[in-house]
């Protein structure tokens, strides 16, 4: 081959394939643009409507643009010449033995789109999935996002969540504090309970209705174990928590009450 062959194949072919690049990637940057403006205008409609959750118009924004960006490779194809029905069938093909290799990651994929049908839970719930507990950040394609009390960021596969037991603490308006508060044996269990149901009704965000159950739940060798069960508000539960340990202090150490000991046990020889 001498050089001229070479000028020419470089005149004729090159200048035409030169083109077709600078095609390929005119129409990539214009397509990407033209996929964010809509995927953009969709989600503002979405918003704005009010109908549709902002967690499930991400979801259902991440879906369309991986499909137009889909389409968009396509149509690149197209100006280089490669028959996008091959091109289909290659895809379908390495589709079905990417899905083979990846059972687990479509498995999360599917679990996914169930949590945005069944809706257990939406961004900005305190919930317990997979084991986790925090706050949703994000709702994802393949995994969940919580944010957790120490302030770390864990991410949770969608399937873990989904076969697992979900806890939405935020679904209902209030909560019931879990407490209990022993007194020795001798002190009466009755007078107690007055004071602590007395005192827990002052603490501030406790709701007066339902009203503090605070109850003898059970009989230890220290003496009998009291339920104290004050109920709050989500956005109150850990201030109305830590005060109600607080006010069983305050309340038993100005009764007079002695601390529970347990009791020795004298053997006869």
């Amino acid at each position: 081959m001498d050089l001229e062959t070479i000028r020419v194949f470089l005149m004729t072919r090159g200048i035409d394939f030169g083109i077709k690049v600078v095609a390929a990637i005119v129409l990539w940057i214009i397509g990407r643009w033209v996929i964010g403006i809509l995927i953009g205008l969709m989600r503002k409609m979405l918003a704005r409507n009010g109908r549709v959750d902002p967690t499930l118009a991400h979801y259902l924004g991440s879906i369309i643009a991986g499909l137009l960006t889909l389409l968009l490779v396509l149509a690149i194809l197209q100006v280089f010449g490669i028959q996008t029905t091959s091109f289909a069938a290659l895809l379908a093909g390495l589709g079905l033995a990417i899905g083979a290799a990846w059972g687990g990651l479509l498995a999360h994929f599917a679990a996914g789109l169930f949590l945005q049908v069944l809706r257990p839970f939406k961004v900005g719930d305190f919930v317990t999935g997979g084991g986790v507990t925090g706050t949703v950040t994000e709702i994802g394609l393949f995994g969940t996002t919580l944010l957790t009390p120490d302030n770390v960021t864990t991410i949770i596969g969608n399937n873990k969540i989904f076969a697992d037991t979900i806890s939405n603490y935020s679904a209902q308006p209030y909560r019931r504090v879990e407490l209990t508060a022993k007194i020795a044996n001798g002190v009466d269990p009755i007078d107690a309970i007055a004071r602590l149901k007395q005192a827990i009704g002052e603490i501030p965000n406790v709701k007066p209705t339902p009203a503090p159950d605070v109850e003898i739940l059970s009989f230890t060798p220290e003496g009998p174990l009291l339920a104290v069960r004050p109920y709050a508000d989500n956005a109150n539960y850990w201030q109305v928590y830590f005060d109600t340990n607080r006010t069983i202090i305050e309340t038993f150490s100005k009764a007079g009450y002695p601390t529970p000991e347990t009791p020795l046990v004298r053997r006869q020889a």
